[in-house]
């Protein structure tokens, strides 16, 4: 609790209305809602030999090591070829098999034995284990993987046990130059501790995950730290340390944490029994406002999130907004771009209404947005097993929920992608989770068993056409 000042009756009545009104304010901002800790500089020498220990030890027994390991497959693309076959079908046409390492933090975030770290962490991993603070290493398996938001979390297969689980604080709350630590286990020297001031909120240009929206500390964080607790002076959970800006590898004071508000959504779909993170859907793209486009609506500045389309009987068409419209907040929060706008909305839960202030042809309004998750169509997944460049690729129908999943068109004709087992030919083609196959040898490929079809077909030669993010590709395999 901030401490609060309190004033004694004689005093108050010494002083001027006005100096007693602003005094009176002073108190109700400092006591105000949202905030976490009471902030002033040091008044003394004593002070400055203060320590964080206290904090340390509240926070440290909730943070883990992780260790991951993965069998990756190596096979050769010309082995399935019965000409090449003859080259290579000695000992070193065979499948080799190699066991990768990976190795991270995380936090123990429930007492039952649910822990986050990041999803780049435990990407792809056979084997998962986590050593806790006192040194003992415990099996774990992963319950939810969070592409998006590069997030996962893990459950402690020995559940007998009570953990010490970590409190989440409110992110939205965290100020500029406020004081936190990191804690994790950079290049597995063991758990570290290392302190610094929050030096941005809101980070949109990063480039790390689909929601842009970061806490900028210059606390040292290295390999190893990621999936780690970044830390206020009570102890809480502010974010989950993941990436760092460097040019040599290690920390150079600029490093990157996801807000905890985002990690509390992730760990409720995981309590919930979900495999996957429910979100609201908007059912809107959005775009940056450049400066142009800033000019062309009459704004002193490039701000808000653009819509750029909305698809048909989505949350947006029906709450009445239209292509063109400006979104500039969100339920009493500014919003300055589309990144920022995303992860307002992702962080909301489902049920109830937004309210969402639009710009529309130099008139402000609001319009109640439902949060609701994207409808989930018949995706008819399968496996492509006859021989061709997609053996070993699992695709799907695109639906509305699998677009918002992937961040692809919802409109989009074609056959996604889902996953792509290792060892296999479409592995060794270099296709990838969201790759939208639109034909193949000049057939259209609009559903899952139109690429069945095409592909059980022997071809010498495929001619492929690939939507990749915003770059469309046609590309020509031997058979």
């Amino acid at each position: 609790m901030p401490k609060i000042a309190i004033l004694s009756v004689a005093m108050r009545s010494r002083l001027k209305p006005l100096a007693a009104g602003l005094l009176l304010l002073a108190v109700a901002l400092i006591s105000r809602e949202g905030v976490a800790q009471e902030r002033r500089v040091p008044s003394a020498a004593t002070e400055m030999r203060l320590s964080f220990a206290p904090v340390v030890q509240r926070a440290a027994p909730s943070v883990v090591n992780v260790y991951a390991a993965r069998t990756v497959v190596s096979r050769n693309p010309f082995f399935d070829d019965p000409f090449f076959r003859q080259f290579f079908g000695g000992p070193g046409g065979r499948p080799s098999e190699q066991l990768q390492r990976s190795l991270g933090s995380g936090v123990i975030v429930d007492a039952s034995g649910l822990v986050v770290t990041n999803n780049h962490v435990v990407e792809g991993a056979d084997q998962v284990k986590i050593s806790l603070a006192d040194k003992r290493e415990l099996d774990a398996e992963i319950v939810l993987k969070d592409a998006r938001s590069d997030l996962a979390v893990l459950r402690v297969k020995d559940q007998r046990e009570r953990f010490s689980a970590i409190e989440f604080a409110d992110s939205d709350g965290l100020l500029v130059g406020d004081l936190v630590l990191a804690i994790g286990n950079p290049f597995g020297v063991g758990q570290t501790v290392t302190q610094g001031i929050v030096s941005a909120v809101a980070r949109t240009q990063v480039g790390i995950t689909d929601y842009q929206f970061f806490i900028q500390t210059d606390a040292a964080i290295n390999p190893g730290n990621s999936g780690g607790a970044l830390v206020d002076l009570s102890g809480k959970l502010v974010g989950i340390n993941t990436a760092i800006f460097s040019r040599s590898g290690g920390s150079q004071g600029i490093g990157f944490a996801i807000p905890a508000n985002m990690v509390r959504v992730v760990v409720a779909s995981a309590k919930g029994g979900g495999t996957s993170v429910r979100r609201p859907w908007l059912g809107a793209r959005l775009q940056a406002v450049t400066q142009e486009i800033a000019e062309g609506l009459g704004l002193k500045r490039p701000t808000g999130a653009l819509i750029a389309s909305i698809t048909n009987g989505s949350a947006a068409a029906r709450a009445g907004m239209r292509t063109g419209d400006l979104i500039t907040g969100i339920d009493g929060q500014a919003v300055e771009d589309s990144n920022a706008f995303d992860y307002r909305f992702a962080t909301k839960m489902i049920g109830g209404t937004s309210r969402v202030v639009l710009l529309r042809a130099g008139k402000e309004m609001t319009v109640n947005v439902a949060l609701e998750t994207a409808p989930a169509a018949a995706q008819d997944e399968l496996v492509i097993a006859a021989r061709s460049p997609f053996t070993g690729a699992k695709v799907s129908n695109v639906s509305p929920a699998l677009a918002e999943e992937l961040r692809i068109d919802p409109s989009i004709d074609g056959v996604v992608i889902l996953e792509v087992a290792n060892g296999t030919p479409a592995q060794s083609y270099g296709f990838q989770r969201g790759d939208v196959v639109l034909s193949v040898n000049n057939q259209k490929t609009s559903k899952t068993r139109d690429l069945e079809r095409a592909t059980a077909q022997p071809s010498r030669v495929w001619r492929i056409t690939v939507k990749r993010g915003e770059q469309l590709t046609t590309i020509t395999l031997s058979g």
